[in-house]
């Protein structure tokens, strides 16, 4: 089946299979390896990307079915080459990604929870990554992290900044 997707904000068509999971598309046909495979099951959080702004489970989905959504993938965080996100910068200074496995789903997760809230509680932000697992146990650098690019988000006071 040819398709397009519309991934970080640009079109692209494939060619694939009904079969073929969104994750093994954007890995495999359009080599955004940022997405990392799992459990391959929707229980490690390991493959998450937005659908439409929203934390969604790559591995559970078809490629065919994204058709007509935007996604957005680790890749599509940064506002330019060689920069990095708010958050992602939040991440490296608390040292957020022991082996760096969970991190782009942690990431693309706290994205979701600060444009929904941009002042989340820990409680909040425990919640919102509670369904990603982290085998390093590197929660209570990846909450901080969330915190910090929350305080950092709002202190920027810049119209069109997106976390």
């Amino acid at each position: 089946m040819n398709i397009t997707l519309r991934v970080n904000g640009a079109a692209r068509a494939i060619d694939t299979e009904p079969r073929v999971t969104l994750l093994d598309a954007l890995r495999d046909n359009l080599g955004l390896t940022g997405t990392h495979a799992g459990c391959e099951h929707g229980v490690c959080g390991a493959c998450t990307v937005l659908i439409d702004g929203e934390p969604a489970r790559a591995c559970l989905m078809f490629a065919v079915q994204a058709d007509g959504y935007e996604i957005t993938t680790i890749e599509g965080m940064a506002p330019a080459p060689g920069e990095l996100s708010v958050i992602q910068d939040a991440f490296c200074e608390t040292h957020a990604m022991q082996c760096g496995y969970c991190t782009p789903g942690m990431v693309l997760t706290a994205r979701a929870l600060l444009q929904r809230n941009p002042s989340p509680g820990r409680d909040e932000i425990v919640s919102a990554i509670s369904g990603n697992i982290c085998r390093c146990t590197g929660y209570g650098q990846i909450i901080e992290a969330i915190a910090l690019a929350a305080r950092r988000l709002a202190r920027s006071n810049t119209p069109g900044v997106t976390p």
